[in-house]
This record gives structure tokens, sequence and C-alpha cells, in this order.
């Protein structure tokens, strides 16, 4: 989501528990609002890049973009504090792990299957992030 001091790369400690969002059981987690792929992408953001969804911070809940959640959800978004920047709220859309927020932050793309992400989420993050 920001283009400062993204890198690829493994490390330990890149996910929460199994890594998946699944539990690491094959089964999946809902991304909410309009999405267009099983991929996560939506009708807002549908390009190559755009495999990630967001668990918001005011409703603890998936979706693909702020868009999605203005128009699906009954609140509005509120911002993950920095101090809960280690809370594994990235999904990789392609192969359904898990990033803390402050791992996605220092990354290019997903740690464990390598799909890109797109460096012009960064234009929203104050939206999804304070800081």
């Amino acid at each position: 989501m920001t283009s400062y001091g993204r890198r690829g790369g493994h490390a330990d400690g890149e996910h929460a528990g199994s890594g998946r969002a699944d539990g690491g059981h094959g089964g999946s987690i809902p991304v909410l609002g309009a999405t267009v792929d099983d991929q996560t992408r939506c009708v807002h953001y549908r390009g190559p890049l755009d495999v990630v969804a967001i668990r918001f911070h005011c409703c603890r809940e998936f979706y693909p973009c702020f868009r999605c959640h203005a128009e699906a959800a009954d609140h509005a978004v509120s911002a993950w504090p920095r101090a809960e920047f280690d809370t594994p709220a990235i999904l990789c859309g392609v192969c359904r792990s898990t990033l803390s927020i402050s791992r996605y932050l220092e990354v290019d793309g997903c740690p464990a299957c390598g799909a890109a992400f797109n460096p012009g989420c960064s234009l929203h993050h104050s939206i999804y992030f304070d800081g």
C-alpha cells in the first residue's frame, strides 16, 4: 500500500498463526463487497495487481477496498492505529496468506507466494492506516 521502504523477500514472523486466512485447512474466510473473482479483485479495482483484501479496523471484516466497505457497511471507516500494526489484517488474494500491517508496508508482494501487490494502493494509505 505504501511506496516507501517496501521490499520483497521472506523473513521469520511474516504471518500470524499458519499464515493462511483459512487457518491452514483449505477453507476460506469471507471477503465482503463487490468482488469479481476469487483473488479479491472488486468492481472498483480489478487490475492484475489488485490481489489484497484488508481487514477493516472498524468492523474486523475483510473488504477488497474502501469503496466496497462504503457501499456494504453501515458505518464509517476507522484507520488502524499504529499500535496495532502487528495485526494480521492483509489477505493475499492469490494464496490466502495473511500479513501483519507492518509486514505489508515493508513489501512489494506476498512473502508467501510472490504475487505482486499494487503500488498504487499507497494513495489510500491514510484511509486504512494511521501514520
